[in-house]
């Protein structure tokens, strides 16, 4: 039988102007995983999950039709991550064969909470790595981030695919998007074969080393968001406030800029100021494009560390799920967790998980 796994995600701080090509992001990869298993089938081949069997449905109504958005249904994109792997294999001249997918994620908790912690990407990358062990193909890391985001990417539509870098590189890295009008017109010009093995304009993977006080703190208020969703309302603010939006642009990178020297200098200080900042320019982003970021339980998770000596913000698309703090770890941890759990929120007890070629 054969596996792969592929890590879950947090984003630190970038979000919202990372989807353009050449904004920089800060995104960590954690302990907690999605595994698929492949195991050759000679009559019917069967694709199975224990947690996404009663996956629920999005759907709104356009006139008198029911639309249905696949963008948060796992087994889209494992069935994408199919046809892109066995479309390459093809090019590779394998034949191709039939088996039983399992698919077991960490990434929801074992009461059917959803933490927000990049299941799409991480079943994504998962499946990826598991059929290229099947048909005997081997990706480098780079290759790996390309077919999966190409996979990901034909499902959900929109995003900066930082997740995938995050579930193919681990650890603490900072992401900048590759050009998707470039991509789109490449993959009209180019095989699967060399469009894997080009260079993408914008794409850039660097991996950060923290300093050695920083520790990672996460809390989840227990209100699930829709990505997709979010990102869809942030572009129609693109589209009617272009001057705001490329002022935000302008902030978001600039203080990026700023952390990601925090981190090759070493200085926890330099990266707590920024990612304050950051919060600050989610907040404003969030006023001008009435699109609620940090949900009133995020706010009383960040307020309740910086009293404590701790820089705090949303995570991700925000709209609820989880929230990041970068603190000192000489200080008082335990009372910080405790304050949170008095006020509903739960600490995660996760880890940075790093990837070895």
């Amino acid at each position: 039988m054969i596996s792969a796994q592929a890590p879950g995600k947090l984003y630190i701080a970038g979000e919202y102007a990372v989807v353009e090509p050449g904004y920089p992001a800060i995104i960590v990869a954690l302990n907690q995983f999605v595994t698929v298993t492949i195991e050759e089938s000679h009559d019917y081949g069967r694709i199975a999950s224990k947690q996404y069997q009663e996956n629920s449905l999005y759907w709104e109504r356009q006139g008198t039709e029911l639309v249905f958005d696949n963008r948060d249904n796992p087994f889209h994109y494992i069935l994408s991550a199919i046809r892109l792997t066995e479309q390459y294999a093809q090019a590779l001249g394998k034949p191709l064969g039939i088996y039983h997918l399992n698919v077991n994620s960490d990434l929801d908790s074992a009461d059917g909470k959803k933490y927000g912690l990049g299941s799409s990407a991480a079943v994504t990358v998962a499946t990826v790595k598991a059929l290229c062990q099947f048909y005997d193909i081997h990706l480098s890391q780079d290759q790996l981030f390309k077919l999966a985001a190409i996979a990901h990417l034909d499902v959900q539509g929109n995003g900066s695919l930082g997740d995938i870098a995050a579930s193919v590189y681990g650890g603490w890295i900072a992401y900048r998007a590759f050009d998707r009008d470039w991509l789109a017109s490449a993959r009209r010009e180019l095989t699967l074969i060399d469009l894997l093995n080009t260079d993408w304009p914008g794409l850039e993977i660097e991996l950060l080393t923290p300093p050695a006080p920083l520790r990672l703190l996460i809390g989840w208020t227990g209100s699930p968001a829709s990505t997709s969703h979010l990102v869809d309302r942030i572009a129609l603010f693109k589209a009617t406030r272009r001057k705001s939006y490329h002022q935000f642009l302008d902030e978001s990178r600039d203080c990026l800029h700023r952390m990601i020297q925090g981190f090759h200098n070493g200085d926890l200080a330099a990266i707590q100021r920024e990612i304050t900042f950051n919060r600050q320019l989610l907040n404003q982003l969030a006023h001008s494009s009435h699109v609620t970021i940090e949900t009133k339980l995020l706010k009383t998770m960040c307020d309740t560390a910086v009293t404590l000596g701790g820089a705090a913000k949303s995570s991700g698309a925000g709209g609820g799920d989880c929230g990041i703090v970068i603190i000192d770890a000489a200080k008082d941890l335990a009372k910080l967790l405790h304050d949170w759990e008095q006020r509903g929120i739960e600490p995660l007890k996760l880890n940075v998980h790093h990837v070895t070629e």
